[in-house]
């Protein structure tokens, strides 16, 4: 194919139909930018599913309850410590490169994830066996936490103005996709091995699937480049000022705000949902998790749907649509669920939640990466989300404890919709940028 040699700036040659080798690179840039995201959340779940099995082996005590308490305390150390992550990798992301802040996180979660693979049980090492686990879940806490903003950054900042949506969006299925995997791996391990194989070491194969992942994952994010944006705004402004701080922090709250609804729903109706369908419901674990999987492979599929719609008639439609929604349709879920538990009723229930959440996921990562300039990007979107993802963890504890004190099996959908009135709010108070060039 030929081309003519035109002078023009650095976002319409991006927006030029590529060739075969630019989708090549196109198609890299995009895996560079995901498979952190994919692995943190593969660890992250994978952990919180063998929650028992690590308590047992890290975290003994006099009570198996204890035991549990103290696994699940150390499961979501990764999130008390996910700001800290946001600043520290985020300011790397915005100073040096989204290139070199990827790779670095990626090198912090791989180590984090081997010390979970090759750390002997407390039995072997004694006290040492739940530090060093504990410092694992922070490691990758710390490196997800930065992964987000520079993944964000880097997509939408090396995508075609009108495909802003798409490509940010792929960050969000990453996550989905992630869950899938873990999902996939933990019950292939469970039906293949034997309680007790799985306690003398078959718990680590998940783990260590994960580690195999990191140097692939580094070799890929090697051969990206950052986008000329980043690199003529750097050259532009080295230094975060006073005033460039103020800036990144008036959006910011609006940022958590917009994010609340699709981080709650996520904990309340994914996370915690397996649990309740046990608890509440009485279904077994295998068909809860089953309706899981098959909820979060709807929004796999639907995500980048939604995105590509935001992308042609603008993201805060489809916002407004799904929290509203969110809103009105929570209450008669549960209602529905309680009334007739089965997986079969619980799986449509899901699936039905699965598509309200691409519809917001879907245009809200680009959302985000649009509230905040070029120079401050990466920092901002990943503090917002990690601010955010801090409340969103207490939601399943929030929510058994409305079940606890009311007696109300449905209480959880008062969580979800609360969150959905203030991201509605926050969706009101936004103004769309999605046909604006990113500063």
């Amino acid at each position: 194919m030929s081309h003519r040699v035109l002078s023009m700036s650095d976002s319409e040659r991006i927006a030029i139909p590529a060739s075969d080798v630019f989708d090549v690179k196109r198609r890299r840039l995009i895996v560079a930018a995901t498979i952190g995201n994919l692995l943190e959340w593969y660890d992250f779940f994978a952990f919180g599913v063998l929650a028992i099995t690590m308590a047992r082996l890290f975290f003994p005590a006099q009570s198996e309850v204890t035991s549990l308490l103290l696994a699940l305390a150390t499961y979501g150390g990764g999130v008390a410590i996910r700001p800290l992550g946001a600043i520290v990798l985020g300011l790397y992301a915005d100073r040096v490169g989204r290139k070199a802040a990827l790779c670095l996180a990626m090198y912090i979660m791989g180590f984090g994830t081997a010390l979970i693979v090759f750390t002997p049980t407390y039995e072997t090492i004694g006290r040492s066996a739940p530090l060093l686990i504990m410092i694992a879940r922070l490691l990758q806490g710390f490196s997800g936490a930065g992964e987000l903003g520079s993944a964000t950054a880097l997509l939408v900042e090396s995508a075609p103005p009108h495909q802003r949506g798409v490509y940010a969006s792929l960050n969000a299925a990453s996550q989905q996709i992630g869950f899938v995997l873990s999902a996939f791996t933990v019950m292939i391990v469970t039906f293949t091995l034997t309680p007790s194989e799985i306690e003398a070491g078959g718990w680590r194969l998940p783990f260590v699937f994960g580690l195999a992942i990191v140097p692939v994952a580094i070799y890929i994010r090697s051969k990206v480049q950052d986008p000329d944006l980043f690199i003529k705004k750097r050259n532009e402004q080295r230094k975060v000022n006073r005033t460039t701080a103020i800036q990144a922090g008036q959006p910011l709250l609006l940022a958590v705000g917009l994010s609340m609804l699709y981080v709650v729903a996520g904990n309340i109706l994914f996370v915690y949902m397996p649990t309740f369908a046990v608890k509440e419901l009485g279904l077994a674990s295998s068909g809860a998790l089953l309706s899981t999987v098959v909820a979060t492979c709807v929004m796999i599929v639907c995500t980048p749907i939604a995105a590509a719609i935001s992308d042609r008639v603008g993201r805060k439609p489809l916002l407004l649509l799904a929290s509203v929604a969110y809103g009105m349709m929570t209450y008669p879920a549960y209602m529905v669920a309680t009334t007739w538990p089965s997986v079969a009723v619980l799986m449509m229930v899901q699936s039905t939640f699965g598509l309200l959440n691409a519809v917001y996921v879907g245009p809200l990562m680009s959302t985000l990466a649009e509230l905040f300039a070029t120079r401050f990007r990466a920092t901002a979107v990943s503090l917002a989300f990690s601010l955010t993802v801090m409340i969103g963890a207490l939601s399943p504890a929030f929510a058994t404890w409305l079940i606890e004190n009311t007696g109300d099996a449905r209480a959880p959908a008062f969580v979800v919709i609360g969150a959905g009135l203030l991201s509605s709010f926050a969706v009101l108070r936004h103004t769309d940028k999605y046909k604006e060039p990113l500063l």
